[in-house]
């Protein structure tokens, strides 16, 4: 299990997204629960990471992009 911390910097953001796809290389249903409250944890860490950082633009309904 990493050390869950704030996701503040690019370098962090990447080390949280690296250990995403660690856990869930195999199937996610057969994580144990600390390792699934862990990727629970570090996915919505890296969801408000990404609102905050990343443009996020609506489609355009009309268009479909």
């Amino acid at each position: 299990m990493m050390n869950i911390k704030p996701i503040r910097t690019k370098d962090d953001y990447k080390a949280v997204m690296v250990r995403i796809s660690e856990l869930t290389s195999s199937d996610p249903d057969a994580l144990p629960d600390n390792e699934f409250d862990e990727l629970e944890i570090l996915t919505a860490l890296a969801d408000v990471y990404e609102n905050g950082h990343y443009k996020n633009e609506a489609t355009d309904p009309v268009i479909g992009h």
